[in-house]
């Protein structure tokens, strides 16, 4: 069972950077564009612990969902160094609201991207989020959260190798993944839609 996700807002005045929209982010020459991701990762891979960073972070998080479903930046982003930031940060994070719009953010980058570059550590986030279900398997509210990203994930990269006319395994999906997500198939668990 599919559940709509509640919808995403961001607060202007607490978001340290500049709310560019998706169209201006597609059109930014690249200086502009390493500028503002330079940003984007110094503020997500601050190691700050206070409840004002968290909210900072999560507040960044929601905006960034806000503009991954515009697809040339889906494509720039998942291709960027933000995305090993928010491996990082699915593992590390102490705050599970953070994991959990990271995960969102994953599977929305996942969603809408265009084209994926051999070199975007994708296997890494799959093989994470795999390991975070299965520790959490129990935990149906992080599972809601988590298995849309992997599933996405595991979609993004059937299309990639399908797209090629002569496929080579870049990514390496491990059969936990799939044991995993039959698991969770089977007991029926409902999903959040990404």
């Amino acid at each position: 069972q599919i559940m709509k996700q509640a919808p995403v807002r961001f607060d202007l005045k607490t978001l340290h950077i500049p709310t560019y929209s998706a169209e201006k982010l597609s059109s930014m020459k690249d200086v502009d564009w390493n500028d503002f991701l330079e940003r984007i990762c110094s503020l997500l891979d601050s190691t700050e612990k206070n409840t004002g960073a968290a909210r900072s972070k999560l507040n960044l998080l929601y905006y960034l969902c806000t503009v991954a479903v515009h697809k040339e930046v889906a494509s720039r982003l998942i291709s960027s160094q933000l995305f090993p930031i928010l491996i990082q940060q699915l593992r590390a994070a102490a705050n599970w609201d953070i994991r959990a719009k990271v995960a969102r953010l994953i599977g929305l980058l996942a969603l809408h991207t265009s084209e994926l570059g051999e070199n975007v550590p994708v296997s890494e986030a799959i093989i994470l989020l795999t390991e975070l279900i299965r520790e959490n398997f129990r935990n149906s509210k992080l599972k809601q959260c988590l298995l849309p990203a992997l599933g996405e994930l595991l979609y993004l990269i059937a299309s990639e190798e399908e797209k090629r006319e002569h496929p080579r395994e870049c990514w390496v999906v491990p059969s936990a993944a799939y044991t995993v997500l039959m698991r969770c198939l089977r007991e029926g668990v409902r999903l959040f839609h990404c």
